[in-house]
């Protein structure tokens, strides 16, 4: 007789709020038999879990892997033989730098049946958790997505930043803290004038949230005068201007339906 298979589920926890899970994503939480997630999962995502469920810790941080990538793969696939409600947890969004098109594939090829659920990716929210809308009539009506941290064997050598230089309006990078020197200095390269402006984004939609504002040409002094760490995002471009005038605008603490109290403020 054949194995019947469990589902894997690749879950999108979004950027750390877990007012902004999403509500399949937080039914499939408290429904799941095993939890795999990621380390950038906020405390308050890793509480909805169903707390009968198996938890296991696969983060990956810089110098610190908890299981490697084909680990990690393998035991998604390991656990569908035993469990029918199997959740891969990925920080953000599944798709956008989560590895979650990979996974997919290879679970797939493996014969697991697997959906892919949502998640609001940091590269949206912290940007407007700054009052940084990334788009403006007046500043901005392109935007770029990149990767500031590439993955050695990888489809093409470098990504070519002159392009996005010259291609976008907006430029949000991920993971870029740490080659940093090397983009600025590339950016600048492309025809970027130093003045141009750039946010960091630490921790972004969280309590601890913090925001480091500068140009191309003051950012990395900043950082170090600072000690401004990852994990992070940076929006680069004239929107970036706006972060004085609507970074006050603050999002109110996440309450449950029902639930505003004194300390929340009500929406007006």
């Amino acid at each position: 007789m054949q194995q019947c298979l469990g589902k894997v589920y690749l879950v999108g926890a979004g950027p750390g709020d877990p007012g902004l899970m999403t509500l399949k994503g937080k039914t499939l939480l408290e429904a799941a038999d095993v939890v795999i997630y990621d380390a950038l999962v906020s405390p308050q995502i890793v509480a909805m879990i169903n707390p009968q469920a198996e938890q296991i810790n696969a983060g990956k941080r810089r110098g610190r892997h908890s299981l490697v990538q084909d680990e990690t793969t393998q035991l998604l696939i390991d656990k569908a033989q035993i469990y029918p409600v199997v959740v891969r947890l990925k920080g953000g969004d599944p798709f956008v730098f989560g590895r979650g098109g990979e996974e997919m594939e290879d679970l797939v090829k493996a014969g697991v049946p697997v959906e892919v659920i949502p998640g609001i990716t940091s590269g949206i929210a912290a940007p407007a958790y700054a009052g940084i809308p990334l788009t403006h009539r007046a500043y901005s009506s392109s935007v770029t997505f990149v990767t500031g941290h590439e993955s050695a064997g990888k489809y093409r050598p470098a990504i070519n930043w002159a392009a996005i230089a010259q291609g976008s309006e907006t430029i949000v990078i991920y993971m870029g803290i740490h080659n940093l020197p090397y983009i600025t200095t590339q950016l600048l390269l492309a025809g970027l004038s130093s003045e141009t402006p750039i946010a960091l984004i630490r921790w972004g939609t969280r309590a601890e949230q913090q925001e480091l504002v500068g140009t191309l040409a003051t950012i990395l002094q900043q950082i170090q005068d600072s000690g401004f760490e990852a994990p992070a995002i940076a929006v680069i471009g004239s929107v970036v201007n706006l972060h004085e005038t609507l970074s006050g605008c603050k999002p109110t603490t996440f309450c449950e339906p029902g639930q505003f109290t004194s300390q929340c403020n009500r929406p007006v």
